[in-house]
């Protein structure tokens, strides 16, 4: 069978007959509506000059044109190019230009931006809303005849996705058909629960963990509704879960502690919801545990994947569950943990995680030298800390570049902040190492608090000593308004740092 993404969105518009399928901002779209708009789109995207193997950006906030669009462009045989909504100009000029974009989808809201990073450039805007002068209307590509699907073989890139560039320029990650189309039916059968058919999608639909749950969808058996948030909001999020009986949703860690911060969530019954699926960073035990208190009968599943994996490698599945880890390895994956001089670690001991798998990306585009450093004998390196236990599930330690070493012992910042979101006025906290004449680096902390809280940096400091030991402890602790976070809801470790540059040093 051919494992390509146009004829997977094909044969998901032909499995089940028409059923309201979507729901976003007050309405229902139903199955058939939007496989005909996916189907006139493809043939507006094909007479604008769009041809097989051309990259495309999607830069659009969430909202039922994002999913018509990716299924248009596969259809048209061109890889899609998704870009979270929040990004600056600057990077999405970078983008556009590294990628060498035929042309750019957007919506209103993030127009300016748009045209901004498209300014000089031959890049074509079109805008699903208010279109102004100068722009295509999305509406006129839903005027053009449908266009039949264009093959392609299964080692064509599908998508070309650029990850964040927390560290320097973003690099775009070449992602095939095949490989989507596996890790996304991998995903499929191990969180498959019959009968648990409506979902509430939070998550930018031009994340890597938003475009795998988009794809996860296309695999069911049975019909699938899904709820559309354009963005996430907390109370909105508890409404609409609320409303429509949401059964399963996936979240990021983000996401969680924002929900756990608002005071209705817990009061307001959920009694529908049974699961929630946690990726893209490292959950507190503390928020899971607080989680499930609040909402009895719901298990949080966390699960581990990279952009470079497609956006999965692990996951806890249903009735197979162990807290604290990411779960086992997907089937098409393998996981090795290794030192430093690439040997296989027994179980229980910790190295980098490197991935195995026929779902890896084809390579860092026009970034030889990249891939290179990433990839060796068919495994990525992931430059993540973590270990296997005697089952085989995986556990996460910590990212490898953002170890701390103080008086020359590891300090995983992940360690430290598990320890500081189990004190009761603490909302999230961050931590990173600041450069030290003594010690080589000093672990310093940053965090928000609960409306009310009275408790001192000072009274954090003893608390976490108390807990970890004098080697791993902050000995700065900062309060602030809330802890930064990456567009894609991860701790912006970046902006940690540039927030510790701006702080006097400490006095010896």
């Amino acid at each position: 069978m051919e494992r390509t993404l146009g004829r997977l969105t094909e044969q998901a518009w032909e499995r089940f007959d028409d059923y309201p399928s979507l729901f976003f901002e007050g309405r229902w779209y139903h199955s058939q509506e939007l496989a005909e708009r996916a189907r006139r789109v493809a043939g507006g995207l094909a007479g604008l000059g769009v041809r097989p193997g051309d990259r495309v950006v999607v830069m659009m906030a969430n909202c039922p044109e994002v999913g018509i669009t990716y299924q248009a462009l596969w259809r048209a045989g061109a890889a899609i190019t998704p870009v979270v909504f929040l990004v600056s100009h600057d990077e999405l000029r970078h983008i556009l230009v590294d990628s060498g974009a035929r042309l750019v989808v957007t919506t209103s809201e993030v127009l300016l931006t748009v045209q901004l990073a498209a300014d000089g450039l031959d890049v074509p805007i079109v805008v699903a809303g208010d279109a102004p002068e100068g722009t295509i209307p999305y509406a006129d590509l839903e005027r053009a005849d449908e266009l039949p699907l264009v093959d392609r073989a299964e080692d064509d890139m599908a998508a070309l996705m650029y990850t964040g560039g927390t560290t320097g320029r973003a690099k775009g990650v070449m992602l095939t058909h095949a490989g989507l189309y596996r890790a996304s039916q991998s995903s499929q059968q191990a969180g498959r629960v019959p009968g648990l058919t409506r979902a509430l999608i939070p998550l930018p639909l031009s994340h890597s963990f938003g475009l795998l749950t988009t794809l996860v969808g296309m695999h069911t058996d049975e019909p699938n509704v899904a709820v559309l948030m354009r963005w996430f909001d907390a109370k909105e999020w508890i409404r609409l879960a609320a409303e429509h009986r949401i059964q399963r949703c996936p979240l990021v860690p983000a996401m969680i502690h924002m929900l756990l911060a608002e005071p209705d969530f817990g009061r307001t019954p959920l009694p529908d919801l049974r699961y929630v699926v946690s990726g893209a960073a490292p959950l507190a035990r503390e928020a899971l545990e607080e989680f499930e208190r609040r909402v009895p009968g719901v298990q949080i599943l966390e699960g581990y994947g990279m952009t470079e994996t497609c956006a999965t490698t692990a996951v806890n599945r249903p009735g197979d569950r162990r807290i604290g880890s990411v779960g086992k390895p997907l089937p098409g994956y393998t996981v090795t943990i290794r030192d430093d001089e690439g040997r296989a670690l027994p179980p229980g001991e910790d190295g980098e995680i490197c991935i195995a798998s026929d779902s890896l990306m084809l390579g860092y585009w026009h970034a030889e030298d990249a891939t290179a450093a990433a990839m060796s004998d068919g495994e990525l390196r992931s430059g993540d800390i973590g270990h296997l236990d005697e089952d085989g599930f995986l556990y996460i330690v910590d990212r490898k570049k953002d170890l701390i070493i103080r008086g020359g012992f590891n300090v995983f910042p992940r360690d430290v902040e598990d320890v500081l979101a189990e004190h009761p006025e603490v909302t999230m906290a961050g931590v990173v190492g600041r450069p030290d004449p003594k010690s080589g680096e000093e672990v310093v902390a940053f965090v928000s608090l609960v409306p009310g809280a009275t408790v001192t940096p000072a009274e954090l400091v003893e608390w976490t000593r108390e807990r970890i030991g004098r080697i791993k402890y902050p000995r700065e602790i900062h309060v602030v308004d809330s802890v930064p976070v990456t567009r894609v809801f991860k701790t912006d470790r970046k902006r940690l740092r540039e927030m510790l540059k701006e702080l006097p040093s400490p006095t010896s």
